[in-house]
């Protein structure tokens, strides 16, 4: 930990940020009782099985066991470590912290460094001049014709770089940037004579920012005949276009206030779309969609609706990202728009309340779209290409895991085609046995009872032993005379070795005076596989009104197990030394002892 910052600094920093309101930026949370829970950020699940206490400001998975506090997952979800974690957390309060702290950022490289602050530096660069001068006046009025108000272009921050080979060269050298360093990140170019440009020169810029808002690249629109049409910067450590999407900085907080988000193919759709009061846009970067940022959205959002161009490799894209977007548990719509048309066009031509109502809202659900998708493959007034037809749609039909739905589009199908209802049920049945759904799935018990259900066949699986040390330690962290009797009588003689560092470094916390506090306790643990373990066990029920004579148990079994180890590691050693002077029908009688013990060990235990 940092030491130029102080306790009290970190302690205030910590308790501005309220976990549920962090995490909720990065996981879809929905409240369970007391606690919140969603999908874990980070395993693959589809299921949520991460769960965030407010009260203690606490996160646990009980799947992949990661746990901590809302600095600990700031770090864990951004790859930081503390102190750029406090730092992060620091902004977004409005707290500051003391000047002169030396650079502890080991999350980016030196070079990677230089390609973001020199990626900040052009962003602002190119802005102003499309703003404010007249080498962007040429940039500025193509915006102003595309309908782009100064707002726009400001929230945006759209800027434009001037037609010239050596303006951005010699502004980058000046700032201290190498030339060869800026065209490895794609800033700049370089011909087969080793001569470096400007890479964008001539381009309206659209600044592409990750998540954190920070600019990792640009596209550029050419605004005269130079091709190709837009240009993106390549591909990089920090510019990876499978798992950036456009917008999403900005969009975050509409799309979980919305519950909704909306995904386009191009930066120029978002902007038209956000022009139109449809906020919650965000875009791939000219390429299809990818698993990488389908998962993306899927723990931000669980709707997405996909508005694409509407023409022939639209309707394909569109399939593609519905898939994907379906197989990691989105519910999934797509709009539909007149043939030939973009979004940005159809604004255009229609105005942004028809936009919103006929194009985003009446969107079709994932299945309807399905069935047009399938249908544009056949002749339906061939008898042969009818059939086929409907067993494709079947097909999909039988992937529904609502049977109420499963029945709405069956009726749909049997009405258009004069079927019987109960002949494309057997179909559906018979599909569904194939692929392994024997049955429907009953209704999912809420996320709370799963979480008792769990630490209950915990419970059963483990020794006496094991549960006596949980249980002690769960009301060691919430009482500090608990923890002052057990370090009296037991000190740190636990069984298990996790259980063990974790009264240590308990001990120590108390003794510096601290009071019961998880979230605080959690940062002063060695790693985050003792974290987890921790926020696991002050999740375990306890007793407000517990007796000493109960924690004396705990003491006793704790003890007791502790005492027969002993005792058989004592007589391991006898057995040897028997068996060495050749005396066998000892060895034999104490290798009984052992035996006895072991099972004395084994009846207590169940």
């Amino acid at each position: 930990m940092p030491k130029q910052i102080p306790e009290e600094t970190i302690e205030e920093i910590r308790k501005s940020n309220d976990i549920v309101d962090v995490v909720g930026e990065y996981v879809q949370l929905k409240k369970q009782g007391r606690n919140f829970f969603g999908l874990c950020p980070f395993h693959g699940e589809s299921t949520p099985s991460f769960s965030v206490t407010q009260d203690k400001q606490i996160f646990h998975c009980f799947g992949c066991g990661k746990g901590g506090n809302v600095v600990t997952f700031i770090m864990e979800i951004e790859g930081f470590n503390f102190y750029q974690a406090i730092e992060f957390l620091a902004n977004k309060s409005g707290h500051s912290l003391p000047d002169h702290i030396p650079n502890q950022d080991k999350h980016q490289s030196k070079e990677n460094q230089d390609v973001l602050k020199a990626y900040e530096w052009l962003t602002k660069l190119y802005h102003h001049l499309l703003r404010h001068t007249k080498e962007g006046k040429e940039g500025y009025h193509y915006l102003k014709e595309r309908g782009f108000t100064d707002d726009i272009i400001d929230t945006f921050q759209l800027g434009f770089s001037p037609n010239s080979k050596e303006f951005t060269v010699q502004f980058l050298e000046k700032k201290g940037y190498h030339r060869q360093t800026m065209v490895k990140a794609g800033l700049l170019s370089a011909n087969e004579e080793n001569q470096v440009t400007d890479r964008f020169r001539g381009r309206v810029i659209f600044p592409i920012r990750n998540h954190l808002g920070k600019t990792v690249g640009f596209g550029g629109r050419s605004i005269g005949n130079q091709e190709p049409k837009y240009l993106n910067s390549p591909e990089s450590e920090l510019f990876q276009k499978g798992k950036l999407l456009y917008n999403f900085d900005l969009a975050r907080t509409s799309i979980r206030k919305e519950e909704e988000a909306v995904l386009f193919e191009g930066y120029i759709d978002v902007i038209s779309a956000y022009k139109a009061g449809v906020i919650n846009g965000i875009a791939t970067l000219g390429t299809s969609m990818t698993e990488s940022q389908a998962k993306l959205l899927r723990r931000y959002v669980e709707t997405v609706v996909i508005c694409y161009d509407a023409d022939k490799a639209g309707f394909q894209a569109s399939f593609k990202a519905a898939k994907l977007l379906k197989n990691v548990g989105c519910k999934v719509k797509v709009s539909s728009m007149p043939i030939g048309l973009d979004p940005d066009e159809y604004i255009k031509t229609y105005g942004a309340d028809r936009f919103k109502t006929e194009v985003i809202e009446a969107s079709d659900t994932y299945m309807s779209f399905m069935m047009k998708y399938i249908k544009k493959d056949y002749n339906l007034n061939l008898e042969g290409d009818r059939i086929q037809y409907v067993e494709n749609v079947v097909d999909e039909i039988s992937l529904i895991e609502r049977p109420i739905e499963r029945e709405h589009y069956l009726k749909e199908l049997a009405n258009e085609f004069e079927l019987s209802i109960d002949t494309l049920s057997q179909e559906i049945q018979s599909r569904r046995q194939k692929i392994g759904f024997k049955q429907d799935k009953p209704r999912q018990s809420s996320h709370t009872k799963i979480t008792k259900d769990f630490t209950k066949t915990k419970k059963k699986l483990m020794p006496a032993y094991y549960n006596a040390e949980r249980h002690l330690i769960a009301y060691m962290i919430q009482d500090t005379s608990i923890a002052e009797k057990v370090k009296e009588e037991l000190g740190g003689a636990f069984n298990v070795d996790e259980h063990k560092v974790i009264v240590t470094y308990l001990y120590g916390y108390y003794e510096e005076g601290y009071t019961p506090n998880v979230s605080h306790f959690i940062e002063k643990l060695p790693d985050s596989d003792i974290q987890g373990l921790v926020v696991q066990l002050s999740m375990v029920p306890v007793n407000q009104d517990i007796s000493d004579k109960e924690i004396n148990d705990y003491i006793r079994t704790i003890r007791a197990e502790k005492s027969e180890k002993e005792t058989i590691k004592s007589l391991r050693v006898e057995q040897k030394n028997a068996e060495k002077q050749n005396d066998h029908v000892k060895a034999a009688q104490i290798g009984m002892q052992i035996l006895e013990i072991q099972k004395q060990i084994k009846n207590s235990n169940h």
